[in-house]
């Protein structure tokens, strides 16, 4: 069942905003019910336990491991993840799908979406605009989607 729709989430690691608007060309919108803020706490209480201690083989000598995942990396490919099955979930409410974040989240986002979401992905903007006024991110948005800043 077509819906006529196109979303775009605009992202970066601590906030997402989602818009939409009716296919082929309206106004966007802003649907304040999807915005998300991730809660990202400082490196002091993200790793307060101590790193575990490694004998050596051949001597008395002890050392401390480090963690094989740096915290904050693993709390924004965790908010990706979080977004990307929003949209997964939420893939029969919209016929195309644009993505905007910053180029390390965007890679985030891309390898978590769904498949229903990457079916309908339509174009990327590497670029942060989660604070830019929505007059503004519309010149943006319609850029990503004529070709100009498609990076998909």
């Amino acid at each position: 069942m077509p819906t006529g729709m196109e979303w775009a989430l605009v992202a970066d690691a601590g906030r997402a905003r989602v818009f939409e608007r009716r296919l082929p060309a309206g106004p966007w919108r802003e649907r304040t019910e999807d915005a998300l803020e991730a809660a990202h706490p400082p490196s002091r209480d993200l790793g307060t336990d101590r790193p575990g201690r490694v004998r050596e083989s051949a001597t008395t000598a002890r050392h401390a491991v480090e963690p094989r995942t740096d915290p904050h990396r693993a709390a924004k490919a965790a908010f990706a993840a979080r977004l990307a099955g929003r949209l997964e979930d939420a893939s029969v409410s919209y016929e195309r799908l644009l993505l905007a974040a910053p180029p390390a989240f965007l890679g985030d986002l891309r390898e978590a979406l769904g498949e229903a979401a990457r079916r309908k992905l339509h174009g990327t903007l590497a670029k942060d605009l989660t604070h830019v006024p929505l007059a503004e991110l519309a010149m943006h948005l319609d850029a990503a989607k004529t070709g100009s800043g498609i990076g998909a």
